[in-house]
Formats: structure tokens, sequence, C-alpha cells
């Protein structure tokens, strides 16, 4: 392993000094590792193509990848089908990396996308949509027709803003309309055998019971692309001329979404959000579906919706987000956090250089002068929206204690008082705090509290909140990141938490 790879590593999940509770390393996908590959050398699918020829698959033996289709019977192309399938790109040699230029899109719209081939050759696109699909996470939707490659220009970079704003147009993908709405994952592969993502989202305005919000913003402000030891950056790192990796008092200040996402091309954290997508639609919930983005833009009216539910790492907030959301909740709109650390930077978000809206995030931080941009500073604690707020991380996973186990969230869950469900407190923690003012309720609740070890060995505790704002809409935050693993990702589905979450949103639903 050359020093290259090895930054690349310390770049991903190790960076952000946080323990990887839930098996993702440096690339958090649901069905397999970065490279694709297991313990016995076979392709391990995160997805299954059903139209793939040959063997299907049992219940012992998993279904095989259709390896990339090939221009022509070179030895090239043979050596590396016989060699064993896709391989993960990097950011060194960027062997295929590509971004969309276009936001969440309607049915009827178009996906932009530019990609840099490395070395320039015939590439392909399949487009994936996430879901339960009878456990595979997602089904192929779509393939594109053999594209030509191409290597595109470096990376433009301005006081650490790193931007690809100015790669050439490789594909126009038009939205059918009837493609349903939701989240999409292109697949890029490349004639010899490497493979890049890109994700994006298909909404529309149609009504729906719940508003799936995905946290592009948030996704963005960790993608550190290119992880290449030299120019990446994001609003936690940077790297200096030796190579090595610099904190939040060198990283940008402001990063573009004209870029690809480091790595393999999903953004850190993205199955959490994608567990709930595919545990939801296995049981029959309406669900729309919108960016972070489409709520700064007021793209969407979320008090057209029964709940909104926030199913990932959602940090970073702008003042119009905030300002939607409490509309919302205000209206009757129940709210709904599955994760914890929920919107504790405040953010701006401006046009690229081309005035496309939206496509530059600034966080500014502790650098230089200014305002500060802690929600908590500006005294607008996240607790007065969210009910709990940002306690710290959790260094190792610890069990969540239920706490108030006769109330209609733990009905028919099993759990009793006291109860500890292991491994649910993990990763970062919300709790309550009591010199922090409260939003607005006529009844509120702790569901949990539960002791953990912070990475100094002093003992902090978790909590889970529900309370009822005045307008009858109700506010749940889970006030851990592990709560989404536990409803659908294998290893850490944990019934109880299925449940609860169903009583939830069933009450939220108005079902029986």
């Amino acid at each position: 392993m050359g020093p290259e790879q090895i930054r690349r590593w310390e770049s991903g999940a190790l960076a952000h000094a946080v323990s990887d509770p839930f098996g993702q390393g440096p690339v958090p996908w649901l069905r397999g590792t970065e490279t694709y590959f297991g313990d016995t050398g076979q392709v391990v699918p995160w997805y299954v193509d059903p139209d793939a020829p040959g063997d299907q698959g049992t219940a012992d033996v998993p279904p095989k990848i259709p390896f990339p289709r090939a221009t022509g019977s070179s030895r090239a192309t043979t050596s590396r089908r016989t060699a064993g399938g896709p391989r993960s790109a990097d950011d060194v040699s960027r062997q295929i990396k590509g971004f969309i230029s276009t936001g969440a899109v309607a049915p009827g719209e178009a996906v932009d996308f530019h990609v840099t081939v490395d070395p320039p050759q015939e590439f392909g696109v399949d487009i994936y949509r996430i879901g339960h699909y009878g456990g595979d996470g997602a089904a192929k939707i779509t393939t594109s027709p053999r594209l030509s490659g191409i290597v595109q220009p470096p990376p433009l970079t301005a006081d650490r803003t790193v931007s690809c704003h100015h790669w050439w147009l490789s594909w126009r993908l038009q939205i059918p309309s009837y493609w349903s709405i939701g989240a999409y994952v292109a697949v890029l592969t490349t004639c010899d055998g490497y493979r890049s993502h890109i994700p994006f989202t298909v909404r529309d305005d149609h009504p729906a019971d719940l508003l799936l919000l995905l946290p592009d913003v948030t996704w963005q402000a960790y993608n550190l692309y290119p992880e290449d030891g030299r120019t990446g950056a994001s609003l936690y790192h940077a790297w200096d001329e030796g190579g090595r990796l610099l904190g939040e008092s060198d990283a940008a200040t402001t990063v573009s979404f004209d870029r690809p996402y480091a790595g393999a091309g999903l953004p850190l954290h993205v199955g959490h959000a994608y567990d709930f997508i595919r545990w939801a639609e296995r049981y029959g919930y309406d669900l729309a579906y919108a960016d972070a983005r489409d709520l700064h833009a007021g793209e969407v009216d979320p008090t057209r919706y029964r709940g909104l539910v926030f199913p990932g790492h959602d940090e970073y907030w702008s003042a119009n987000m905030r300002r939607t959301v409490e509309t919302a909740r205000e209206n009757g709109t129940s709210l709904v956090f599955l994760s914890a650390n929920t919107m504790y930077w405040q953010v701006e978000l401006a046009p690229s250089p081309s005035g496309v809206p939206n496509r530059l995030l600034t966080c500014r931080k502790r650098r230089g002068p200014g305002r500060p941009v802690l929600w908590r500073e500006v005294d607008r604690p996240e607790q007065q929206l969210v009910g709990i707020q940002y306690a710290g991380r959790v260094p190792e996973p610890h069990p969540m204690i239920v706490r108030n186990a006769d109330h209609w969230l733990w009905e028919a869950t099993g759990a009793h008082e006291g109860d500890e469900i292991d491994g649910l407190v993990a990763g970062e923690a919300d709790r309550y705090f009591p010199r922090t003012p409260l939003p607005e309720h006529d009844n509120r609740i702790l569901l949990a509290h539960s002791p953990y070890a912070d990475a100094e060995g002093a003992l902090r505790h978790q909590e889970t909140s529900l309370y009822r704002a005045p307008s009858g809409a109700l506010v749940f935050a889970s006030g851990t990141f592990a709560w989404t693993p536990s409803l659908d990702r294998p290893g850490h589905v944990d019934t109880r938490v299925q449940r609860a979450t169903a009583n939830l949103l069933d009450r939220i639903c108005k079902r029986d």
C-alpha cells in the first residue's frame, strides 16, 4: 500500500475522529465493501441486477454482478474481467469520477452528468433507485448508451474551495414522467472495470403523508474531494504541503456542489438515509422526497404533509431551512429527527461562478471575525426546535436505556422500563439541556436516558425526546446516529426500534 492510498484511508471515517459502529468503512455503503469484494475474493453486491445473465444466486450463494460491458474482445478487457470484476475508483488516479450540476429534479426534467475518465475510454451509467425491493436495497431502472469518456481539466481551487464547474457535460438524462420519485444512485463503470457513484433525488409536489428530506447540505460539508493528499478540502479538513491532513482551523470555509463526492462517490453518512428508505418503503408508507436545498430554496411546501422526516445526519442548516421547518410545525406538520447533532451549524448558500443558485456552501466556523455560526451562539439553540440538542461524540456504542416505557411510542415493542437496547447510542448523541429554553409545547416526554463514556472517560448521557407543539404537531428526536441502522441495516436491526418507529409514523399519518 503506497502513501497515497494510506492518505485516502486516513481522510475517510477516521479523519472525523469518530468510531465506525455501523461497519461503513471510508465509504458508507450498505451491501458490501468499498471494493465490493468479500473474504473469498468474490464480488459482494449491494444491488442485484435482475436482468443479469447466468447464475442469479441461491440462499447460500450471492447472485453475480454483471461485469462491465465490453466494447470489444481486447486482451485488456478480458484480463480485467477475469481479474474479478469492478473496482472502486479513487481520487488520486481519477479512473472515473463525476457529479451532477443539477439539484433534485422532477419527472420530465433533466439531470446533467459531468464525468472524467482516465485513461479516456467508453463508460456506462446504470441508474438504480433505492428501496426495499425484496431485500436487495435498490433496483436498476435504466442504463445509458455507451458514452465517450474524456479526461476533464483538473479541479479549480481558490482559498481551499474546490470546484469542477468548468467540466464539460458528459450525459444528459431526461427523467421520464413515469419514473417513481425517490433517492437514486448513478453507477458509473469504465470498460476496464473501475466504478464510481453519483447520488441524486427525483421529486415532485404530489400529495403524500410524509416528506423525506435528504441531507445533501451536510453531505457536501463532509466532502473532502479530491482525497489526493494535495488539493481536497471540506469544512473539516484540508491538506498541507506534505500530504498531512489538517483540521478545522485550516479547512475550507466554502465548498462547492460542483464536484464529485470523495472516494467511491458516495457521501459520508449516506447510509443512514437509505436505511430508513428501505424500511419505510417495505412497510408501505406514503413518501415524498426532497433535498435539504429544496427546503432552503422554497421548492417544496412542507405544510402540505403530515410529517417531515429527517432520516440522516443533518448538521448544517441555513436560516431559510430552519424558518421553513418552524413554519411547518406551527401549521401542524410533525417533525421526525432520526439522527443526532441536527441543525448545529448555521450556513449560507450562494450561486456558482456561472450563476446557478445554491451551488456554494459557506460555514465560517472559527476562522476570522464575524458573527457566530453555531445556532446556540446566536440565541437560537437547536433545542428550541428539536427538543434536545447535541451533547458530544460517542467513542464506542452503548446501550439505549428505555425510559417511560408505558408511553405509546414503546407500545407492543416488548420494551420495559430500564431495558437496554444494545448499541443504540453510537456515533454522536443529543440530550436535554436544562438551562436552554424549550420549544412551546402542550406536553413533552423523554423516552430514553442512556449513560455513556466520552473520549476522555467522563460520564455523559443521551436522551430521546418527544413533544407536542401547540399546533398539534409531534416532534420526535432519536438523539443518536444508530436509530435508522436499527431499522434495516444487516447486523443492526432491532425489532423494538422498528415497532417504535412504526408507532410514531402511524400516529402522524393517522393510521389505525
